[in-house]
């Protein structure tokens, strides 16, 4: 074999190069943002810097402002730990504004909404249950949900109106600050999406897996609806839910499109703590393929809700 010749340093002599004033920049100082001064007034969100999520943030919330004013959807699909940090009156007070249109929970939401409504508090030691088999085993909690159960199969009408109407017509201590009583007062639609098993009520004597399927299909084929008017030109988000939410909106809108045959129009976005593959796909991407646009927002729900909230409302107020 051929014994290899050293490697040399390439002469940079030789490379084309151009002027700066030649060059199209991608960051220019016009994009910067700037710091906020105390008391001053100024638009915190104008003083972002108008790059990567700080601009798409901007956009959304513009794109929700656009749909509400035209009276389309923006409904919100919540994973139940929103609920457990504590943002209930966040998202209370965009549907008594009008900003949000509708909400979608998985069953653990109605759990963690009935305990906040009826006493105040909610959220176990999951690790200390497990250990001597008490996690899940509350009463209350199970001939709550059975109750709620009993009325949507007695009115024939969904989980979540349902549980809207159960804590109310109960007169609830904490009623104001619960996500289904309120949307129920203002006529707004909630929809619950069980999976049996997945939720500590399947382990008490008076869950019955029948009432809530026919329940909980009742609410799939409402969010269907839903669907119908948020495909022309409406909005949605997904908030915490990885897999459960993502995969029902998927099929609630394939009925939509069913219907009229073809895709319309919307834009979605997906808020959560770390990115996961079906929110991603099932929600940013396959939806808005030639059909509107997809945000992906990455940061804690304790912090991002109530900025989404503090944007939409300072543009609905100008």
């Amino acid at each position: 074999m051929t014994r290899p010749k050293k490697t040399r340093p390439i002469d940079l002599s030789a490379v084309k190069t151009y002027s700066y004033f030649d060059r199209e920049n991608r960051t220019e100082i016009e994009s910067f943002g700037r710091p906020v001064k105390d008391n001053s007034g100024e638009d915190f969100f104008e003083s972002l810097p108008r790059f990567l999520k700080a601009l798409d943030l901007n956009e959304f919330i513009a794109l929700v402002v656009e749909a509400r004013r035209a009276e389309l959807p923006f409904h919100m699909m919540l994973g139940a730990h929103t609920i457990k940090v504590g943002l209930s009156p966040i998202f209370i007070e965009l549907m008594q504004k009008g900003i949000v249109t509708g909400l979608s929970f998985n069953c653990a939401g109605i759990i963690h909404d009935l305990e906040l409504a009826f006493w105040g508090g909610t959220s176990e030691d999951v690790q200390a249950g497990l250990q001597d088999g008490s996690f899940g085993m509350v009463v209350e909690t199970a001939d709550a949900f059975a109750d709620v159960c009993n009325l949507a199969a007695g009115d024939n009408i969904g989980l979540g109106e349902a549980c809207g109407r159960y804590i109310n017509e109960k007169d609830a201590k904490h009623r104001a600050l619960s996500m289904f009583a309120v949307a129920q007062e203002l006529c707004l639609p909630v929809t619950v999406h069980a999976g049996i098993g997945t939720d500590i009520v399947a382990q008490h004597p008076s869950y019955d897996a029948a009432k809530v399927a026919v329940a909980s299909h009742i609410d799939f084929r409402i969010l269907a609806s839903i669907c119908g008017s948020l495909d022309t030109g409406g909005v949605i988000a997904n908030v915490g839910s990885a897999v459960i939410l993502p995969e029902v909106f998927l099929k609630a809108l394939t009925v939509a499109r069913n219907m009229t045959g073809s895709a319309g129009k919307l834009t979605t976005a997906n808020f959560d703590m770390i990115s996961h593959y079906r929110p991603m796909v099932n929600v940013v991407a396959r939806p808005t393929f030639k059909a509107g646009k997809g945000f992906n927002f990455v940061g804690h729900h304790e912090i991002m809700i109530p900025l989404l909230a503090w944007g939409l409302k300072k543009r609905f107020d100008n």
